[in-house]
Order: structure tokens, then C-alpha cells, then sequence
């Protein structure tokens, strides 16, 4: 894979697309499985619950399906001068029949308004349905997918599929758009069929826009990335990491712009490998290397990964 030069680019040595090494220094054990995680130092800060679920009851020994809940999913962003956090509010444990997505905003991080919807309820599948809080293709979910910063203006992804498994036939990734008049989140349409995110789209250094992108048949199809987003919300184009998941189960990618805009990308393994797999673009996110198993421990749970300001 070649990359196009862009000019001011800096320079950096080249990546090793099939080194495992991701945690490297003098406290990694040789079994990364061994690191003593509560040892780490810890950054001071302040706690605050935004959203208490436990005023819903949620012992799932005893299951009430319309009065528990589980709240999941959840996404930050600072905008307009103030913090907006998104959720996945549902009955039941897990996105079951009848979840939505709610928000609520904060001038400070610590302060927040009381949470409202951001989604309509489901088709056919609100509190009133005989299939409200089940697991089961005749009722819907809203999965909450992240904020995404376009031109200026703040959208909500949101997608929506049946309750049945991971993930229903209809899946598909829509935007909404929030009305500062009406005070409520608009349908800005439909952003992709056959789609769901795991973090909203980057910006890549083409002025195009990119994410992953797991299909409704993803456990045998594999994992792709959506590019493009420009021309309109519905505008992109999808590229296979490996062509389907015969050879690495991949769950719930993550990706980030390295400096000299290689992009990386890490992948939790439903093999249960214990580890996560990376892989790397250097050329947009159209052509991927090969995912190798790293020595980074796979927490079995949804990851997230970021460039520093300095560089890492």
C-alpha cells in the first residue's frame, strides 16, 4: 500500500503492519494478562451520575420488563459551548424490544439537565407491545451510535434493527438533527442501510469522512469501514478489512489517525484470544494489512482508542 505525499506532512519511520507489539516498557510484564491494573496511577476527578438507572430497578433476578432497565452505550462531546451525552436507554438488560436513546446536556461536565428522548420509540414496539423488554424479531431497538461534528452543525447516530440477536436483517444507521427552537432532535434521514457504527465518523486528511461499519450478517461478512460522508449524510463507500470473518471474528473496531495520517485500527476478537488485533491503512482506509494479534490484553468489552496531544 502506497500513500499519496500531502504537502507539510511530516515524516515518520515506517510501521511494522505485522509487529504484535502494542504495549512495550519496562513495567509490561512478559503475560500482559498479568499487569496489575490497580497499581496504575490514577488521574484526580471529580464523579457525577448523569442518569440513574437503579431509579427503574435493574436486578435482573427479578424482572419486571417494563419497570427495570439498563442504560449502555454511551457518548460525549462538547459543542456549542456545552457537553452532550447519548445513551442507550432500554427495559430488560440489553438492547431489547422498545430501546431508545436518550440525551442530556451540561455547561460543565458536572451539572447536567434532566435526560429526555433523542429517538422516537420503535415501530410497533413501545411499552404498550405484547414483545415490549423481550429479545425476539417482532419488536424494534434503537442502538445509540455517537455524536457526529459536520460542518459545523451537531448530529445524533442512532441505528435500528430488530431485538431478536446481533444484528436484525433491517439494520440500518440513521442521523437526527437538533432543532434549537423545538428543542427536540429532528430525523435528518438515513445515514446507511445494512450498517452499524462503533464510534461516529473522523475526519481523514482527503476532507472525507470515515467509520466502522459491521453489517447485519457481520459474524460471517466481516468488518468494513464506510468513507465518504461528504456529498451527503448518505454518501459512502464500504471497504473490507479482511473480506469476511473466516479468519478473525472481529467485534466493535476502533480507529485513529497516527501522525503522518496512517491510520490504525484495533479489533476485539470473539475467538477469545484474549487480545486485541490491529491493523493498518496508509492509504484512506480503502486497503487494509493483514489484522495481526497483538500482546495488548482484550478487556472483552467495548475499547477506545485516541491519539495524545503530544503524539501517542
Amino acid at each position: 500500500m502506497v500513500a499519496p505525499v500531502f504537502a507539510g506532512e511530516p515524516m515518520q519511520p515506517p510501521i511494522n503492519p505485522s509487529s504484535p507489539t502494542m504495549l512495550a516498557d519496562d513495567w509490561v510484564p512478559c503475560d500482559p494478562h498479568q499487569l496489575d491494573f490497580t497499581a496504575l496511577p490514577r488521574v484526580p476527578s471529580e464523579y457525577v451520575v448523569i442518569n440513574d438507572v437503579r431509579a427503574k430497578g435493574n436486578d435482573p433476578t427479578k424482572l419486571d420488563k417494563k419497570a427495570s432497565g439498563v442504560n449502555q452505550h454511551n457518548y460525549l462531546v462538547h459543542h456549542d459551548g456545552q457537553f452532550w451525552a447519548m445513551w442507550s436507554d432500554g427495559p430488560g438488560i440489553e438492547d431489547r424490544v422498545g430501546q431508545r436513546v436518550k440525551y442530556a446536556t451540561s455547561p460543565d461536565g458536572l451539572n447536567w439537565s434532566k435526560a429526555q428522548f433523542l429517538t422516537p420509540s420503535p415501530p410497533n414496539s413501545g411499552s404498550d407491545s405484547p414483545h415490549y423488554g423481550t429479545r425476539t424479531n417482532k419488536g424494534m431497538r434503537w442502538i445509540s451510535r455517537g455524536f457526529w461534528e459536520r460542518d459545523g452543525e451537531l448530529l445524533a447516530l442512532a441505528s435500528l434493527d430488530e431485538a431478536a440477536g446481533f444484528f436484525g436483517a433491517s439494520l440500518a444507521l440513521h442521523a437526527f438533527r437538533f432543532n434549537k427552537s423545538s428543542n427536540a432532535w429532528d430525523d435528518a434521514g438515513l445515514v446507511s442501510k445494512n450498517a452499524i457504527n462503533n464510534f461516529p465518523p473522523l475526519k481523514l486528511r482527503t476532507g472525507e469522512w470515515m467509520m466502522s461499519r459491521r453489517m447485519f450478517d457481520y459474524k460471517d461478512s466481516g468488518v468494513h469501514f464506510l468513507v465518504g460522508g461528504v456529498k451527503s449524510l448518505s454518501d459512502w463507500q464500504s471497504f473490507p478489512v479482511l473480506g469476511s470473518a473466516s479468519e478473525l471474528k472481529a467485534e466493535e473496531p476502533d480507529w485513529w489517525i497516527l501522525p503522518g495520517n496512517t491510520l490504525a485500527a484495533v479489533f476485539r476478537d470473539n475467538h477469545r484470544s484474549g487480545f486485541l488485533y490491529r491493523a493498518f491503512s496508509t492509504d484512506d482506509g480503502r486497503t487494509w494489512s493483514k489484522p495481526v494479534k497483538t500482546n495488548f490484553p482484550d478487556a472483552t468489552s467495548k475499547i477506545s482508542g485516541l491519539r495524545l496531544t503530544d503524539g501517542r
